[in-house]
């Protein structure tokens, strides 16, 4: 199985590296979501993801202020980026070792989606479910 066949295409939750966490905090609460894409500043730029954990470290257990932090100054950048062709297995080897949870799917430098790990274990579920 690809990529293409498990990743999330449609209504993905992307904000500007320039906007204020604040904004990005509401938009995740709003879109009820863990993570959010950090969009690129222009064409060869990288796409970045701003999760709950960079927000908790940087914040919270560094006694960062909301208010003064943008974006781009706490999510992961650049982030892991995998094409949809690649066969799923990969993708999962490649969460694992690198200890993430979301991947970004890619194509020519243009996102295509995002793949977590909660795609891949609710495909491995009901595939499990179907054989009994």
């Amino acid at each position: 199985m690809l990529v293409s066949e498990v990743m999330i295409k449609d209504n993905l939750a992307i904000v500007s590296p320039i906007s204020p966490v604040r904004d990005a905090l509401t938009l995740m609460r709003k879109t009820k979501v863990k993570s959010l894409i950090v969009d690129k500043l222009r064409p060869s730029d990288a796409y970045g993801l701003l999760t709950y954990k960079n927000i908790l470290f940087s914040i919270i257990s560094n006694d960062g202020d909301i208010d003064l932090l943008r974006v781009y100054d706490i999510c992961s950048k650049p982030a892991i980026q995998v094409s949809k062709q690649l066969d799923l297995k990969y993708a999962s080897q490649l969460m694992v070792k690198n200890n993430v949870k979301r991947l970004l799917v890619v194509d020519g430098n243009e996102l295509e989606g995002i793949l977590t790990m909660t795609d891949i274990l609710t495909l491995f579920l009901e595939s499990i479910e179907e054989n009994e």
